[in-house]
């Protein structure tokens, strides 16, 4: 009998262009076609399980066919599908709003409903340029960090530090400068990163809009890691230089980094907050800007049609993805899941002390429930982050390295046998290597 796998490979062939995938790979790489999820793992269609190791792109928090969430969306399926929320609302929408605005940092008291990680971060950069504007000041700069990743639209790609993005869309590309992200973790690190962005404010504040960050984490920029001491000066310096903060929180938000929000470790309130990914669970499109009352009332007015803010999508605020949002807020109300979290980040580090002893592993960093190993003496040409993902992927692990960088994001409902399993095949994956 064909394999049912083989099967559904060879149609999505015919017909799909998959993200972020040179497609003449899979002349030889097999696509895994999936057939169902539960909890951590993954399913295919000749019965091989898979532990989901990246969340599924970092965003499957709870667990796949989670049933408290499933519920959740099918009581909305009944009632309500979809309305647009230009002139309507609805309940869902409205609950999801004073749940962000009660749980973020204390000045974020407005919610604008976006669609995805990138048209967030969009809408945050069209409101501070537009902000400034219907203040009378023209700041058409955004600042942003190197080694950075905000997305894959076009504004979103302006302010990342992906080289082979900026060197392939440039000339289609919004005005922005970078600044250091600090080298690593020490406090000291921070303060140098501080200097250069102090000395590019004093020279520049007048011609820039924001400064976007990704708090404690850069997740594509090989889940490099820094102290929350840099989001401290940051804040201070972008306030004291009339500068908006952009807390880009798609990924390290909703318990990633050990907190609800990375900006929680450094006690600040950013000017704007993008959150998506973990916000529904990992189960369906939906994304947030919050802002504060100051950056929402630069354009409340009597009809004014150029100091509006002019930003829609079809799907904005979509009920059934606000259900599921709901239910994933609603299960860290009823557990300690960050508590849980805290013991089960202690335990991968203890147990990825012995990655150190490979000669091929640089260094290792985690930042509550993300984990990365750098590999070290390999080109890029080696590919070396694929090998290791085939082979984890015989051995029932779904990791997906970033070039050298072996990392780990699991679901939250990872056990500590799982989390073993998952380990032990990263460690003889980089072994083999």
């Amino acid at each position: 009998m064909p394999s049912k796998n083989n099967e559904i490979m060879q149609r999505d062939l015919e017909v799909i262009w998959h993200p972020c995938t040179q497609m003449k790979d899979h002349e030889t790489l097999p696509l895994i076609p999936i057939k169902s999820g539960k909890g951590v793992y993954l399913y295919d269609f000749d019965g091989n399980a898979y532990i989901d190791a990246v969340s599924s792109w970092w965003v499957n928090i709870f667990g796949h066919s989670n049933e408290q969430i499933n519920n959740k969306i099918k009581a909305q399926l009944d009632t309500l599908e979809h309305v647009l929320l230009a002139g309507f609302t609805h309940e869902p929408a409205v609950e999801l709003a004073h749940k962000l605005v009660n749980m973020t940092p204390k000045e974020l008291v407005k919610v604008f409903y976006v669609d995805n990680g990138s048209s967030a971060v969009e809408a945050a950069l069209k409101m501070s340029y537009h902000y400034h504007l219907n203040k009378g000041k023209r700041k058409p700069i955004f600042l942003s960090l190197t080694n950075s990743y905000h997305g894959e639209t076009i504004g979103a790609l302006s302010v990342g530090d992906v080289s082979l993005y900026k060197e392939t869309y440039e000339q289609l590309l919004i005005q922005n400068m970078q600044v250091p992200v600090p080298v690593d973790q020490s406090v000291e690190a921070s303060e140098f990163a501080l200097k250069a962005l102090e000395n590019l404010l004093k020279e520049k504040s007048d011609e820039i809009a924001a400064l976007i960050i990704e708090p404690l984490i850069q997740g594509a920029g090989g889940m490099h890691m820094y102290h929350p001491h840099y989001l401290e000066g940051a804040r201070a310096l972008t306030k004291q230089y009339d500068v908006h903060l952009i807390a880009d929180e798609i990924l390290t938000g909703f318990g990633r980094t050990g907190k609800m929000f990375a900006c929680e470790y450094a006690n600040i309130s950013p000017d704007f907050m993008t959150l998506s990914k973990a916000l529904t669970g990992g189960y369906l499109p939906l994304s947030v800007v919050m802002t504060t009352d100051d950056v929402y009332q630069a354009f409340y007015c009597d009809y004014n049609e150029h100091k509006a803010f002019l930003h829609s999508h079809s799907y904005t605020g979509n009920p059934l993805a606000c259900a599921a949002a709901l239910a994933t807020l609603e299960i860290f109300e009823k557990n300690d899941i960050l508590g849980e979290n805290e013991k089960k980040a202690a335990y991968i580090k203890k147990e990825i002390e012995k990655f150190m002893t490979l000669d091929n592993v640089k260094s290792i960093r985690q930042q509550g429930m993300v984990t990365a190993i750098e590999l070290e003496g390999y080109e890029a040409t080696q590919r070396v982050g694929l090998k290791i993902y085939e082979y984890a992927l015989t051995q029932g692990v779904l990791l997906r390295p970033l070039g050298h960088i072996i990392y780990f994001m699991p679901p939250y409902v990872i056990t500590y046998d799982e989390i073993d399993k998952m380990i032990a095949v990263a460690y003889e994956g980089i072994k083999k290597v």
